[in-house]
């Protein structure tokens, strides 16, 4: 998966840990990606989360800010 290569390595983090962090950085501090298909996202999705599908990540990558930190689902 060549995308990979672009995000530095991180470990997991569970829901709770997740709504933590979300919580104590205001949005404009972080991107959330959300991977999904178009119709996941439609259906719902966190606040604020870009969709960029795994697909066509590769291809958008540009559109990320590599200064911010991503939560990628």
């Amino acid at each position: 998966m060549k995308w990979m290569q672009f995000f530095t390595p991180a470990k997991s983090l569970d829901f709770k840990e997740t709504e933590n962090y979300i919580s104590q950085h205001p949005g404009e501090q972080m991107t959330i990606l959300d991977v999904r298909q178009p119709s996941e996202y439609q259906d719902s999705h966190i606040p604020g989360a870009v969709l960029i599908p795994l697909p066509q990540l590769s291809d958008r990558l540009g559109e990320l800010d590599p200064e911010r930190p991503t939560l990628v689902y």
